[in-house]
């Protein structure tokens, strides 16, 4: 999880993640920051993220991108 918190603040350092639920909602991950922030998870990961998980409730949080990861690792 602290790999994914490192990433998160690489794109913005300002922002809460830890207790953060809204990231997508409030508009503090815009769409290029999404871009950059899958790109990244899917290098420290090693994992691919499908279009179709591309979806506002697996990004909202870092808890809900962690649980994804989690899920696409063990689908691996």
């Amino acid at each position: 999880m602290e790999n994914l918190y490192e990433i998160l603040r690489n794109i913005n350092e300002d922002v809460d993640y830890e207790n953060s639920t809204d990231l997508i909602d409030s508009h503090q991950l815009d769409s290029l920051s999404i871009i950059a922030l899958i790109a990244d998870i899917e290098d420290e990961f090693d994992i691919t993220i499908p279009a179709a998980e591309i979806i506002p409730q697996n990004f909202n949080s870092a808890n809900a991108m962690y649980q994804m990861i989690l899920r696409l690792q063990e689908e691996d």
